[in-house]
């Protein structure tokens, strides 16, 4: 399982990206969310991001331990039916800071 660190934002979102395209061409099935303590909008493309790559290989997957902050932000752009993120989300109810750089 590949397991994120407190923070996916647009400081290390390139490497994060990078990081969990190459897990992923290993076979990793699922992506740990549960220490995420701040996001931003860079987290949602990170993820959409991984979940086109695994698609193109034929492969699912499942995003757990998602914080209620970053599935608000994918419901924001509409993409949280995309990445299945809702219902988890929900069940979690944690807090997470939310940055909002334009």
């Amino acid at each position: 399982m590949l397991s994120l660190d407190t923070s996916l934002t647009n400081r290390n979102a390139a490497a994060v990206l990078r990081d969990g395209l190459a897990r992923l061409a290993q076979g990793e099935a699922q992506v740990d969310c549960s220490k995420l303590a701040q996001v931003d909008s860079a987290a949602v493309a990170v993820l959409l991001a991984w979940q086109r790559d695994a698609a193109s290989r034929g492969q699912s997957l499942a995003f757990v331990g998602v914080p209620a902050q970053l599935a608000e932000l994918a419901a924001l752009y509409g993409v949280d039916s995309l990445l299945q993120l809702g219902a988890q989300a929900g069940a979690r109810g944690a807090q997470v800071t939310v940055s909002h750089r334009h």
